[in-house]
């Protein structure tokens, strides 16, 4: 049986807190100084591709006095509205325990109080396919940002174009062959490196509007709201090409519980935002004087003396971007995994101190192989353009969703409150996505087909589970019988204790019938260990493990997990309720099922083959749970679906 129970959450477990304290001084410095490095790559590389894609690329609207203008200002008003209100201000208090996320959203809502059976359903499936985009935008995010960092070298000469896709190549498969090692000892440079990168930005952004101030009139909603009315159509498919300086926003809740809200927020406010804003206007005044850059405006705002390191520059900030989303997806992995969503993968710890630090191997290679091909199939980072922002803004406006949900139900805002809020943030949202839609046949099916697949496995793995526990139940025998079994037929009792996994809180878990059966022996001590994730991201250490002793020498325990934690089962064996079984003299017992399709009504044959396959692939829950290899005995099953 399924040794992770579903993400249920019980009252009590654990106090809902931000696990980052108000840091002050120097310890809000540094944790501001390591956001910068790992939160805004993303979004701090944006401007290498978002102005020109909105006048030079497929939808571009060419350059004139009136569409610089227009693009600034619609730029400048959705960094303010969807990055610095929504993100910074609003969805960053809808923290788990600190963490946060799409899927901590999910549980966030679902272990809520007051909500229906109806919400819970439509917030599990509204939450799984947020989770599914992000990995579309995890595949996009690398190739396009290296590639277009590497683009630089053919602004300095064309000479280079050939070696460009090649070169990226190179780097991208390097970025993924480190990941084994993670980023503890690389993550203390990454944070000045994005200080120096923002500072170099901002300062070329400065000197160009020096040469142009007028160009600072595009604060004004005015020339946006000009801009779209005059282009119509045109103007509109634009959008999905301004949404692009927006991208990345989604990292910031996401990577929210490795610093806490306010360093976010002091990174963004004092650093980020300020340098992204020079840096897009200057664009938009070297446009203005010099149409003719529009086919790389960033780079070509850089001094000649300077583009070389630029170059380099924007590259190294464009790895380490990257390197952002794929450790995004290590964590949104292993969250779906504890909560129920995903078979057991191999989940790596990288850092001895920070328990955050993971690498989960099959999604890396999965995510080099899928960028690999992007770079291959597209080429370029303006071909890249076309399919990025089509998963972004559908995740972003499921994130406005769920948090209205939490905005009821947990901080007991009113209908009106509640909704007002939201409708200020779907209102453009949906106006992005709607643009972005024109970008499906160019590109934009590709992260769209990854959120699909993704989805059918997230919501196939746990209906064949929760189909698996139904057949289980079906079969189990209750403990009193078990024992008055015991009674009749007299069984050998051997010294030592034995553990039995297994996914239910009652009933006799099938391997013990088994044992008890084919050799007729029960230890002298048996403990019957359900291992359960919460929908909260920790448990605290005194609710950890709850043991009621039963007859016959038989103890049942229960311990609880939250879905930032992974179980570790020796360490359990040494906590108090559990210190006289020592992993030295134990034999842990557990089922192996081998899954069997059948045409049943339950699920769909195909589906059942595919969570037959999972199964089968699943990492064994003895490397999962930490378990010596020595000290298990497993007992086979067929099961049928």
């Amino acid at each position: 049986m399924s040794n992770t129970a579903g993400a249920h959450a019980t009252p009590g477990i654990a106090d809902e807190h931000n696990v980052h304290a108000a840091p002050r001084g120097k310890q809000l410095a540094l944790l501001s100084l390591g956001a910068l490095g790992v939160v805004f790559g993303d979004i701090g590389t944006s401007p290498l591709y978002s102005v020109r894609e909105c006048l030079h690329g497929q939808h571009g609207v060419g350059v004139s006095p009136e569409s610089v203008l227009g693009v600034l200002s619609l730029i400048f008003w959705a960094l303010a509205l969807i990055i610095s209100v929504k993100y910074v201000g609003y969805v960053l208090r809808a923290d788990n325990q600190g963490e946060g996320g799409i899927l901590a959203l999910m549980a966030l809502v679902t272990s809520g109080p007051k909500v229906s059976p109806g919400v819970m359903r439509m917030a599990v499936m509204l939450g799984l396919f947020g989770a599914a985009l992000l990995f579309g935008d995890g595949v996009i995010t690398p190739a396009i940002s290296v590639l277009s960092a590497v683009e630089g070298l053919e602004v300095a000469t064309p000479k280079f174009s050939p070696y460009v896709v090649p070169l990226s190549i190179v780097i991208l498969i390097g970025l993924f062959r480190v990941q084994k090692r993670g980023t503890g000892d690389v993550g203390a440079v990454f944070g000045p490196i994005m200080v120096v990168w923002f500072a170099a930005i901002g300062a070329i952004g400065f000197g160009q509007i020096i040469k142009n101030p007028g160009v600072l009139v595009a604060l004004s909603p005015a020339p946006g709201l000009v801009f779209l009315v005059s282009h119509g159509h045109k103007g509109f498919l634009v959008l999905g090409s301004v949404f692009l300086a927006v991208t990345g926003g989604e990292a910031l809740y996401a990577d929210m519980g490795h610093f806490g809200a306010r360093p976010m927020r002091v990174s963004w406010f004092c650093v980020a935002l300020p340098a992204l804003l020079l840096n897009y206007f200057g664009q938009g005044a070297l446009l203005l004087r010099r149409p003719e850059t529009i086919e790389n405006p960033f780079f070509r705002a850089v001094p000649e003396w300077g583009l070389y390191p630029m170059v380099a520059l924007s590259t190294i900030a464009t790895v380490i971007a990257s390197q952002a989303l794929i450790s995004g997806a290590f964590s949104l992995s292993r969250q779906a995994l504890m909560l129920g969503y995903l078979p057991r993968v191999t989940v790596e710890h990288t850092s001895d101190s920070h328990i955050g630090q993971i690498y989960v191997p099959t999604i890396n290679w999965l995510l080099m192989l899928a960028t690999l091909a992007l770079v291959f199939g597209f080429k370029s980072s303006s071909a890249l353009a076309a399919a990025y922002g089509v998963a972004v803004t559908l995740n972003m406006m499921i994130t406005t969703i769920l948090a209205y949900i939490v905005a009821r139900k947990r901080w007991g805002w009113s209908i009106l409150a509640a909704g007002s809020v939201s409708i200020l943030f779907l209102v453009p949202e949906a106006t992005f996505a709607s643009s972005n839609l024109a970008k499906v046949a160019d590109g934009g099916w590709f992260p769209l087909a990854v959120g699909v697949l993704l989805f059918t496995v997230f919501t196939t793995w746990r209906k064949g589970r929760d189909l698996l526990s139904k057949r289980f139940r079906e079969r189990v025998v209750p403990l009193d019988d078990f024992f008055e079994l015991m009674r009749v037929e007299i069984p050998a009792r051997v010294p030592g204790t034995a553990v039995f996994m297994t996914g239910t809180s009652d009933g006799t878990p099938p391997a013990l019938l088994h044992n008890f059966l084919h050799n007729r022996v029960v230890h002298e001590h048996v403990v019957l260990l359900t291992i359960v994730t919460e929908s909260i991201a920790r448990v605290s250490p005194e609710q950890r493990v709850r043991v009621e002793d039963m007859e016959n020498g038989f103890r049942r325990a229960i311990a609880r997990f939250g879905f930032m934690e992974t179980p570790d089962i020796p360490t359990l064996l040494e906590r108090p309720e559990l210190k006289d079984y020592s992993i030295d003299y134990v034999t842990f017992f557990l089922g192996r099922e081998t899954v069997l399709p059948t045409k049943q009504p339950d699920m769909a044959l195909w589906r059942e083959r595919l969570f037959a396959f999972l199964s089968r692939n699943a990492q064994p829950a003895t490397a999962f749970f930490g378990i010596p290899p020595s000290r298990v005995v497993e007992i086979g099953a067929q099961i049928e679906l």
